[in-house]
């Protein structure tokens, strides 16, 4: 049966059948990010508040809960709930904004994504909904009143868990056929009384109306959902439909052009019902409501998707029936707020399921094309609906097994959901910058003032439509490019196919900068990540088939626009011209004294050990792609000599010893500085900037040489008249083979010993659960640089950081960060690779034992394990103490994908559902043994 998932791949790479045009694309929240900002001060959480949510129309998205969508977000899928207590409809996840929360931005609720296949013919996700009123005065109160000293204030502290008093809220989809999605709700009352739940299934269109002419996503007509004589709901769309279908709507009249024509739509649904019975009607979608729990038919409730202007702005509404009809008409009873005549852009079921303590109800649902209609009044029956539900979820067991042989139950449990986390935070994100500086033609224009300095005000290429991998879809729902480099090598395990197409994406004319910038993040796309999109393009390259049979043309696709990227490196970021970068904050936030994205207090400018060493990192990649393109086109040849000597200056420039390098002979380890005219002074923070020169590794086989003569003889030239810089040039024979291997990194094998001399003290960057971002030395000794009067220190802060530099709830001063342990590891291979037997390091440092790298390695990855499986007590480290989470049977299978952990505790911090980059897990799981050409073996 996984031969049916990877069949269906096949086909959507072929373009046969389209069987990822729907799936979990919906954002969790589109309110408060800077898309929806059109404010003078650019302050985004402001602007558009949870509050507005509700009742203000999205221009560059939509949002939900636990929703599925169109690729192109134009028909949207998602769960509405009230428990009869709320104040608010739940349409949305709800959580803190940044300047709410005492740590930042913070989702509050209790959601779980439990299953996926890569073409989401099956999905399954799990919400808590509290049977009390939700908390939200509460939570927002308590939060304000903590400091960052403090924890942060819960949902499972306020105690509305208590008792079980909450419904387990299952929401189920799969796939008939690539247009045909069925959905199943099941709600389970966990509580010891009876519970009443109103269930509202909820259909909609982004609107793409409202807008102007100059809106990519404006059209002719505005869509329709309309309920039908037998209770189904009709919706069309003029690009969701066959091409022909299109044709014939769009020569229609305009479709309602004034608002204030509101009933002219009862003629105009005239020439739709026409339009059916003349047969044209295979491009229209249908939507189908399952029976009430009494087995009658629900009622259907129909407004429409535009802004209640009378609410927010004490203005007269545009429309009759706007966004937030359904609150009022489950909330107050304002009967009068929806369209009694069945149509708009908006529409639900609305259920109401009284259940008695454990007893669970169903919910189901079809939306489907026409031309994949099931037979007349067999929607819902067994044979039509349960079996494919069924079928979908052994395929997608029997997909999994292949994808995570060989493990115990609890360790498959984890990398199903870390898989689970990986395909549910894909999202359809449009952002056209241009037009969001500009603004709509039909609405007020932004401030004039944002065309100066606004933010990404340099972006005006960009051009962003497209289904992304998101680091998380509250928290984050927006793209961050390191994110999503390491996004996809968890991803190419499952789905190579999507890891190719977005680490391309990337670094098309209408993302990549023309001067060869990768954008960074929404916030600033002209910030700076590491660069590790050419490490990610190598490793899903390798992960695209066995030697020899990969895909060479996407490697070659993508090393082009790397080298520009490379090559914008260069220019911007090496200050002196010397080889020693000056990167910026590197994604690391708060790692530093001060703020490294910004001019530094001290004067002069900050020679980054991390930035230097991430270059050269980027030239061991690049010379390594080089080298496989060369196999097939020797031109490519001349490249790898370019960059093979480039990461040769680079070494030497760190480890120069003519007080400019970065290396500090005495304690062993890599600084930072900070130079000026007159001097150059080490910031002596022992960080995980320190740590990055282990990533640049890469061994140079026999075979490397003899393939490619012209680069052979380049290198051996440099070797002989360059000793000045080949000193860094590590080399060993194998065997009777005098040629050797050469192992290219910026440590050789006395700096390397030193430096993780300090990486296995558990007194300093070891943790039960991983490397430590930030030295534990320094929690009572932490680094202080006096500038002027004022002193400038950071401390180890294993968990939530208690500094407000850099802003957010990220921390880099002690937590564990999976995708930096990720590469600690890889690279350990690598140098076991070369070394073998000959380098054995005290593990941990103190303990007397002596061991192979690679073993160091497989013991970094078995303390990164724990983190998520539970301990002898049943507790997951991941979930801190919560005795929910070890001891109910409704809690204790869950597993949350933090941003970062506690470096003394493994405690999840920061975002809850970060699972692109904590996804990492699931490749450790494997046991890959990596050697030195970063082959699996």
């Amino acid at each position: 049966m996984a031969g049916l998932e990877k069949k269906r791949l096949k086909e959507d790479k072929t373009r046969a059948k389209n069987w990822k045009r729907w799936g979990p694309y919906l954002s969790e929240r589109q309110w408060g990010t800077v898309r929806e900002d059109y404010s003078e001060d650019g302050n985004c959480w402001n602007h558009f508040t949870h509050d507005m949510s509700r009742s203000r129309t999205y221009r560059w998205g939509e949002d939900g809960l636990l929703g599925i969508t169109d690729r192109q977000c134009r028909l949207c899928l998602a769960l509405s709930l009230w428990n009869t207590k709320d104040p608010i409809l739940k349409e949305r996840l709800y959580g803190l904004a940044g300047n709410q929360g005492n740590h930042g931005e913070d989702v509050k609720e209790l959601y779980y994504y439990l299953d996926n296949t890569p073409t989401h013919s099956y999905m399954k996700a799990l919400y808590k909904y509290p049977q009390s009123a939700f908390p939200y005065s509460k939570l927002e109160a308590e939060n304000a009143r903590r400091t960052v000293k403090d924890p942060e204030y819960e949902l499972l502290d306020t105690g509305i868990f208590d008792e079980s008093r909450y419904f387990d809220v299952q929401v189920e989809y799969c796939k008939g056929g690539p247009n045909d999605i069925l959905g199943r709700y099941t709600i389970t009352n966990r509580g010891p009384d009876k519970s009443t739940i109103h269930v509202l299934p909820t259909l909609w269109y982004r609107n793409c109306w409202s807008w102007g002419d100059n809106c990519h996503a404006s059209v002719d007509w505005k869509p329709i959902l309309q309920m039908e004589e037998n209770g189904m709901v009709r919706c069309e769309h003029p690009t969701l439909g066959e091409a022909q279908q299109r044709a014939r709507l769009n020569s229609m009249d305009r479709y309602v052009e004034e608002m204030e024509t509101y009933n002219k739509r009862d003629a105009e649904n005239n020439l739709f019902t026409q339009h059916a019975q003349n047969g044209h009607d295979e491009g229209i979608f249908r939507m189908e409501f399952g029976p009430g729990p009494d087995g009658s038919n629900v009622p259907l409730l129909f407004t429409e998707n535009e802004t209640n202007y009378q609410r927010l702005y004490k203005v007269k509404n545009q429309a009759r029936f706007v966004k937030d009809a359904f609150h009022d008409y489950v909330i107050k009873g304002q009967r009068d707020k929806v369209n009694p005549k069945h149509y708009g852009t908006k529409c639900a079921a609305h259920y109401v399921l009284d259940l008695d303590p454990g007893q669970e109800m169903t919910i189901e649902v079809r939306l489907y094309q026409s031309a994949e209609a099931p037979p007349s009044g067999k929607t819902f029956s067994d044979e039509y609906f349960e079996t494919t539900f069924q079928q979908r979820k052994l395929e997608a067991d029997s997909f999994y097994d292949e994808v995570i042989p060989n493990r115990n139950k609890q360790e498959r449990e984890i990398a199903r959901q870390a898989y689970a986390g990986l395909l549910w935070s894909k999202q359809f994100y449009y952002y056209v910058l241009k037009e969001w500086m500009h603004g709509d033609d039909s609405q007020p224009p932004p401030p004039e003032n944002r065309k100066l300095w606004g933010r990404n005000k340099d972006w005006k290429h960009l051009f962003n439509r497209d289904v992304i991998s998101m680091p998380d879809k509250w928290e984050y729902p927006w793209y961050a490019s390191w994110d999503l480099a390491f996004h996809m090598i968890p991803m190419s395990k499952i789905d190579i196919q999507f890891a190719k197409s977005q680490l391309v994406l990337l670094l098309r004319e209408w993302y990549m900068h023309p001067n060869g910038q990768i954008p960074a993040y929404e916030f600033a796309f002209d910030d700076v990540n590491p660069p590790v999109h050419a490490y990610a393009v190598l490793k899903v390259y390798k992960a695209s088939g066995l030697k020899g049979l990969r895909d060479t043309q996407f490697l070659a696709r993508c090393f082009h626009k790397l080298v520009l990227n490379f090559t914008w490196w260069i220019n911007r970021k090496d200050v002196e011209g010397k080889n020693i970068f000056s990167g910026g904050f590197l994604g690391l936030d708060n790692i530093g004294v001060f703020d490294r994205s910004k001019p530094l207090p001290t004067g002069g400018f900050l020679a980054q050990a991390d930035a230097t060493a991430w270059m050269g990192f980027f030239c061991s990649i690049m010379l390594e792609i080089s080298l496989i393109l060369a196999q097939k086109e020797p031109i490519y040849q001349d490249m790898a000599s370019k960059f093979f000597e480039h990461f040769i200056a680079i070494i030497d420039a760190m480890n120069s010893v003519d007080n400019v390098g970065l290396w500090d002979a005495e304690e062993g380890f890599y600084y930072d500085h900070v130079r000026n005219n007159y001097c150059s002074q080490p910031v002596k923070v022992k960080s995980v900037v320190g740590l990055v020169p282990l990533f640049c590794t890469l061994v140079l086989k026999d075979s490397d040489f003899k393939h490619h003569p012209g680069f052979a003889k380049r290198t051996k030239w440099f070797i002989e008249n360059r000793k000045d810089l080949s000193k860094g040039i590590s080399f060993m024979c194998r065997g009777t083979n005098q040629e050797g291997s050469l192992l290219l990194s910026v440590l050789n094998k006395e700096k390397l010993i030193r430096i993780l001399q300090h990486l296995l003290d558990e007194n300093k960057f070891l943790s039960p659960y991983g490397i430590r971002s930030l030295s534990k030395e320094h929690a009572d000794q932490p680094y202080k640089l006096h500038v002027g009067h004022t002193c400038h220190s950071v401390k180890y802060e294993p968990a939530e950081s208690e500094s407000k530099l850099f802003g957010g709830n990220s921390n880099w001063r002690g937590p564990i960060w999976l995708p930096m342990n990720y590469l600690i590891i890889e690279n350990l291979y690598r140098f076991d690779y070369f070394y073998g037997d000959e380098l054995k390091v005290e593990c941990p440092t103190g303990s007397k034992k002596y061991i192979r790298l690679k073993a160091v390695a497989h013991e970094l990855e078995g303390r990164l394990i724990k983190l998520f499986k539970p301990d002898a007590d049943e507790r997951r480290p991941c979930h801190g103490n919560s005795d929910l989470y070890s001891n109910d049977p409704n809690f204790k299978d869950l597993c949350l994908f933090y941003e970062y952990f506690h470096g003394d505790t493994g405690r999840g911090c920061g975002a809850s559902h970060q699972t692109g980059w904590t996804a990492l897990i699931a490749c450790l799981l494997e046991r890959t043994s990596t050697c030195g050409c970063g082959e699996t073996t």
